[in-house]
């Protein structure tokens, strides 16, 4: 709230004795672990999500689907896609607090599979479409819920560092899985479906990992709980009635109503989602729209150009998390809002400039502005997305407040998917600035706020 003194984030516990050597050795074990196949999950959810964007431009040159799979149709394609992609980001949250992380994801990661081989095999018009609503609530069941199993074994202290290097994955998946499907589907079997089943293969793999190495929490494999590891404080008040040997709040508080009003109790939620809803278009309008924004700017540099350019774009979204992370935990002490101002601000200048800068048609000048819009952007959404939203969560709720989040952003994406199609440059370019500075504005009062929550 505006004028709200600074919350200080409650000390760590005391570092164990000598001889509990053990205990600490077991908790940095699960720690790395949980921490590398999170994010290999994550990641390897993208080599199916952009299968559908590898695939296009096959279908587009196959006679036998183009008169039905038209460029309009693939358009309405995409916006089902990202309809579903919303609605399960408010769902698949709270399922993970209900049920845990791991029967969420690799739910999921099943249904991904199932619905890619699908696309992979038939190309009638209501299998495809139908096909892509199960595969919008699919991949939807992967964000909200790994932030929560990465938010078990991390404490507030450092998740700024440690998640800001963790949504990495979401850049990267954009960047690897496009080419690799590309090669499977058009230069080694020289057909578009091959990338559906490349990618629902790939994904298997990963699944298979997923189900070995992951868990949900510590005290899965009898090791300390989150709260009583070495860089965890007490995350709630059901987590101190525990300590104090009071009884857990009873079952009635899973309900989906209650968990929703648990994670909304604090306002912070609610401005993160308005905050992510406004962001998102931006980030949307240049994944799905980058080649033909760069092509109509820069029409000299051809089709494969175009394509090569917004690189710049996914190649600065890998590091900005790293950055942002470190920097709200070392220089702003733990609190998220500051760097998400400093990122919307810088956004919001970067997408004000881009159509004057790149009117002089400079193909250096398009892919340095490409990577300030995406340091600025993947900042933004990595901190208001993963690290804050979890934060802000209570124990039992940071899935909940996860997928609300997102899910405010991911109805944001729709619009990032449809404007370009119906909006002139300036008019996009602009209002996405527009955007990026209300979202900071929305902030602001929120600068010293710090979670009470580890």
């Amino acid at each position: 709230m505006a004028g709200l003194a600074p919350q200080h984030v409650p000390p760590d516990p005391p570092s164990p004795q000598v001889g509990a050597r053990s205990a600490p050795a077991s908790a940095a074990h699960w720690r790395r672990q949980i921490f590398a196949i999170t994010w290999i999950a994550y990641a390897g959810f993208y080599f199916v999500r952009q299968a559908f964007s590898v695939a296009k431009l096959g279908i587009l040159d196959d006679p036998s689907v183009h008169t039905v799979l038209t460029e309009r149709v693939l358009g309405v394609i995409d916006a089902v896609y990202l309809a579903a992609y919303a609605v399960g980001q408010f769902l698949w949250g709270m399922w993970a607090d209900r049920f845990g992380p791991r029967v969420v994801v690799a739910g999921g990661m099943a249904g991904a599979i199932v619905a890619s081989c699908v696309m992979g095999f038939s190309s009638a018009l209501l299998v495809f479409g139908g096909a892509m609503v199960v595969q919008g609530l699919a991949q939807s069941a992967g964000w909200a819920p790994l932030c929560k199993n990465m938010g078990n074994f991390f404490g507030v202290r450092e998740r700024g560092r440690v998640l800001g290097i963790w949504s990495s994955n979401y850049a990267f998946g954009g960047l690897a899985a496009p080419p690799f499907l590309g090669w499977w589907a058009y230069s080694v079997f020289d057909s578009w479906r091959v990338a559906f089943l490349a990618g629902a293969g790939t994904l298997a793999v990963v699944l298979a990992a997923f189900l070995v190495f992951q868990r949900n929490t510590p005290p899965d494999e009898g090791g300390p709980t989150a709260s009583s590891s070495p860089v965890s404080a007490p995350s709630s008040s059901s987590s101190r009635a525990e300590e104090e040997g009071e009884e857990r709040p009873a079952r009635r508080q899973w309900t989906p109503l209650a968990l929703y009003h648990e994670a909304l109790k604090d306002r912070m939620v609610v401005t993160l989602g308005a905050a992510y809803f406004l962001l998102k278009p931006a980030r949307y309008a240049i994944l799905l729209w980058g080649p033909v924004i760069v092509s109509r700017r820069l029409p000299e540099v051809g089709k494969v150009g175009a394509t090569l350019i917004p690189i710049a774009f996914g190649v600065a979204g890998v590091l900005a998390p790293v950055l942002v992370g470190w920097l709200s935990d070392t220089v702003f002490g733990s609190r998220r809002t500051p760097p998400c101002v400093v990122a919307l601000g810088l956004l919001t200048v970067a997408l004000a400039l881009f159509m004057p800068l790149t009117a002089a048609g400079s193909t250096g000048v398009m892919i340095a502005v490409l990577a300030v819009i995406g340091l600025a952007v993947y900042a933004a959404d990595a901190m208001i997305s993963c690290v804050a939203a979890v934060d802000f969560g209570s124990s039992g709720g940071a899935g909940t407040a996860a997928g609300l989040v997102n899910g405010c952003g991911s109805v944001g994406a729709v619009l990032g998917g449809l404007l370009p199609g119906f909006l002139s440059g300036t008019t996009l370019f602009y209002g996405f600035a527009a955007a990026a500075l209300l979202a900071g504005l929305l902030m602001l009062p929120q600068w010293n706020r710090v979670p009470v929550t580890a």
